[in-house]
């Protein structure tokens, strides 16, 4: 005769088995931490939901590390699998998908012969990076294009920026890729491409800054 408990001994063996498999599904999906004192964060860059709607650029990927410094943050980019000898421009944004929400341009990142890009970043790029206007003040205008800069900036309180996107510079360099040609203001002059890729693999309120505590 089988023993009373030895059903309930399977059932808590299964159970077990699928708490254990979903704890190793959610570390996995965040970035490892490089030493025990939480001083430097890796992670990778995803293609964008654009970009894998129009089926461009299937092996396009990267790699951040983030490593403390003192008062400021090294944030290191590679990116690959990209169109060879194209300049791409580099945001830390609210959000990974569009709209995106309050997005900071970071800088530039130029890929070689191979479509290889690497960029090194010096900043505020943890837990506590944000942006915030107490208040409406006048704003220089600069460029009057199809994304005209604002007069007026829209008071805000604080609002974190933890997420990551890389843009075509141009919209013939995208189309030129295979990729959509719609025009985006993530330039220096509002002029650029779409988006190529993002940290979209976090969620959108818990982006890879997040992880590392000042």
């Amino acid at each position: 005769m089988q023993h009373p408990l030895s059903h309930l001994s399977i059932r808590k063996s299964k159970l077990g088995a699928t708490a254990a498999a979903l704890a190793l599904s959610s570390f996995v999906a965040l970035p490892a931490l490089a030493n025990d004192k939480g001083d430097e964060i890796r992670f990778d860059l995803s293609r964008s939901a654009g970009i894998v709607k129009a089926a461009c650029l299937p092996n396009a990927r990267g790699t951040v590390s983030i490593e403390k410094a003192g008062p400021v943050e090294y944030m290191r980019v590679k990116v690959e699998g990209l169109p060879p000898n194209t300049d791409f421009d580099f945001f830390v944004i609210q959000q990974p998908n569009s709209p995106f929400g309050m997005s900071w341009y970071q800088g530039d990142i130029e890929t070689n012969a191979k479509g290889i890009g690497h960029g090194t970043f010096i900043g505020r790029f943890n837990a506590e990076t944000f942006i915030v206007a107490p208040g409406a003040l006048p704003a220089p205008s600069v460029h009057n294009n199809a994304f005209p800069d604002a007069i007026l900036n829209p008071p805000t309180g604080p609002i974190h920026t933890y997420h990551l996107g890389l843009w075509f510079n141009s919209p013939t360099d995208a189309g030129n890729a295979g990729c959509p040609t719609g025009v985006t203001p993530f330039n220096g002059e509002h002029n650029a491409g779409v988006q190529v890729l993002n940290t979209s693999s976090f969620p959108d309120l818990q982006g890879p800054l997040l992880q590392l505590k000042p």
